[in-house]
């Protein structure tokens, strides 16, 4: 009875007090913060007098001329290259990044029951597009079939690793990736702020092992991403994918490298003066799954805490620099510009294309499928990076599936330790709750505080508001 008041007490006891104990006082405003308590109208966002404060972020639609961030269609900031994420690709991965433009020639278009789309011979990024008219009854009549109903279907069988599966891995030393460029989205927010969207794309990814049976939720195609929030030119958030959601920080939480940029001749912002030596902030790619994370080891993944068996790994593994080689857009909630000629060779089109970037999930007939509790084998491929919730005004493009509170995603300040071999411990990360509870001994006390806690369930609260 005693510990239930005790329980009742410490859940009552005031947010801001919780706060003021364990986190430094903000220096600014953070406009993320009433995100997370529900949505306000866009209407009173905009009569508010911001006296001191950071202005709040826009949907990019509602963003008015004399709101503008960006002033010029296509062009991209050179603060958003000079701050673009560097990745750590597992030391052991099998499937490397690769290039969109090389990777659909190896599909066909088909749709759910199997008919093929009208295409070039050879498939090309031109061929894949919003909608499609196809002879599906062979009476000389056209139906129109939007592409969220079709996939990309694999010529080989994904199932014996093709050549073309396996991308290809960044040059050691520089991180260079002249075969597998990243895409860069970048969607001015209004009143300063401007969110850098960059989308890095494998061709496979490996599902977790869960208990040595495995692996599980394999799919053709993967896109990954990351969001590099910034207010006035200055990076102030970082938020990483990982699986059906992801991970926010501010952005002096996580961890930077040491990085030579050097100046370029159409580089004609005034703050490049010669080269510079850059802080980039460092992203650590999960095997196999891509997830991304901010710190090494073994991260619990879509489940919270302590259902370790279903995992990611990552490591210190081969740096990529998607920075040297990717794709430019500007977005502005309507229309995609591309930044250069070699974007506009490739055309807008596959940028609308809402189908499966890889083969629709086996029949449970199929003898390469595979099924246990809550998963399959093999499932869909994903959508691109247009269907990614761009517009967004918080930082997670979605919640994760047990978190039932509301937002579900604040910036964390503090990186959160991994376990296993190759976590590291350093002056950026924070032991959380639920990692100070594996370090209990004895195992039954341990066993019994896990109970009262429901298993992490206190301890995912806890986080929400402590970050």
């Amino acid at each position: 009875m005693l510990f239930e008041r005790l329980l009742l007490w410490f859940l009552m006891v005031d947010v801001s007090v919780v706060q003021a104990l364990v986190l430094p006082p903000l220096e600014n405003y953070d406009p993320l913060e009433p995100l997370m308590k529900g949505d306000i109208s866009m209407s009173q966002r905009n009569k508010i007098q911001f006296h001191g404060q950071l202005p709040p972020i826009l949907n990019p639609v509602d963003v008015e001329n004399d709101q503008r961030t960006l002033h010029v269609p296509g062009k991209i900031p050179s603060y958003v290259i000079n701050h673009c994420p560097l990745v750590h690709l597992y030391s052991e991965e099998k499937y490397w990044p690769s290039d969109i433009a090389e990777y659909v020639q190896n599909f066909q278009i088909k749709d759910k029951r199997g008919n093929c789309m009208p295409t070039h011979e050879n498939l090309t990024l031109h061929d894949l597009k919003a909608e499609y008219s196809a002879d599906l009854f062979g009476n000389g009549s056209e139906t129109l079939i939007p592409s969220g109903e079709v996939f990309l279907t694999s010529l080989d069988d994904f199932d014996k690793d093709p050549t073309w599966l396996l991308g290809h891995p960044p040059e050691y030393g520089t991180g260079y990736n002249s075969r597998a460029p990243a895409v860069l989205v970048v969607v001015d927010k209004g009143n300063g702020w401007v969110d850098a969207f960059w989308f890095f794309f494998y061709p496979f990814n490996h599902g977790p092992f869960i208990m040595g049976q495995g692996p599980w939720g394999n799919h053709v195609g993967d896109w990954e991403h990351s969001l590099v929030r910034f207010y006035n030119g200055i990076p102030k958030y970082l938020w990483m994918s990982a699986h059906s959601s992801g991970t926010g920080y501010r952005y002096e939480a996580v961890e930077k490298f040491k990085k030579l940029r050097k100046r370029k001749q159409q580089d004609d912002d005034d703050d490049n003066d010669g080269n510079n030596i850059l802080e980039r902030p460092l992203i650590f790619s999960a095997r196999g799954t891509h997830a991304n994370y901010a710190s090494t080891g073994q991260h619990a993944h879509d489940i919270p805490f302590f259902f370790m068996p279903l995992s990611d790994f990552t490591d210190r593994g081969p740096l990529w620099d998607p920075s040297l080689n990717f794709y430019s857009y500007t977005f502005d909630g309507k229309t995609v510009t591309p930044s250069t000629e070699r974007e506009k060779s490739l055309g807008l089109d596959w940028l609308h294309f809402q189908g499966g970037w890889g083969d629709q999930q086996l029949p449970a007939k199929d003898p390469r499928q595979k099924w246990c509790v809550a998963q399959w084998k093999y499932i869909g491929g994903p959508r691109g990076p247009l269907f990614k919730k761009l517009d967004r005004l918080n930082l997670c493009g979605g919640v994760k599936k047990w978190n039932f509170w509301n937002g579900g995603c604040p910036a964390r300040r503090l990186i959160k330790k991994a376990e296993g071999m190759d976590a590291e411990k350093t002056d950026l990360m924070g032991d959380n709750c639920g990692i100070l509870l594996y370090k209990i001994r004895p195992k039954w006390l341990r066993g019994l505080l896990r109970l009262l806690m429901w298993r992490g369930m206190l301890c995912s609260l806890m986080e929400f508001f402590t970050n």
